[in-house]
């Protein structure tokens, strides 16, 4: 057994891609329309798994959108995707320039938290050891729910 996907729904296409590729940094892996179910799957997978996930080999998020208009609410009883990074500080600061808000900021130099525009939670974790304290982020505090 392995595990494939996480899937998660989206009530705005265009909106939450933008939030997973251009803001997040996922990459498109592949999409699928159902004319008959009336919903489009779109399969992304982050930078560093892309050759896998391509192979069919990695992890992937799916992000399904039903075609005819829905409500979803209780995005934080799904828990939360994660997802490693470089470096904390610079993900942080590129996804506050787009305009995300940094829900749980890293304060400690190792894990944050953002909302995706459907409402996941998705946790930040610095690969490796924690980055020395930094500011504006060892005094940012929390803003929302995370």
């Amino acid at each position: 057994m392995r595990f494939l996907h996480t899937m998660v729904r989206a009530r705005d296409l265009d909106e939450t891609l933008d939030f997973y590729c251009n803001k997040l940094g996922l990459t498109e892996i592949r999409r699928h329309d159902s004319e008959k179910g009336r919903f489009t799957l779109v399969y992304l997978a982050a930078p560093d798994d892309r050759e896998r996930a391509e192979a069919e080999k990695s992890p992937e998020l799916e992000i399904t959108w039903n075609w005819d208009p829905e409500t979803y609410t209780g995005g934080r009883n799904f828990g939360h995707l994660a997802y490693e990074v470089e470096d904390i500080y610079a993900a942080c600061q590129r996804l506050m320039d787009a305009g995300v808000t940094i829900n749980r900021p890293p304060r400690d130099g190792h894990m944050a938290f953002v909302r995706s525009p459907d409402g996941i939670s998705i946790e930040l974790l610095q690969k490796g050891k924690a980055l020395p304290e930094q500011e504006p982020w060892a005094s940012m505090p929390n803003t929302g729910t995370w």
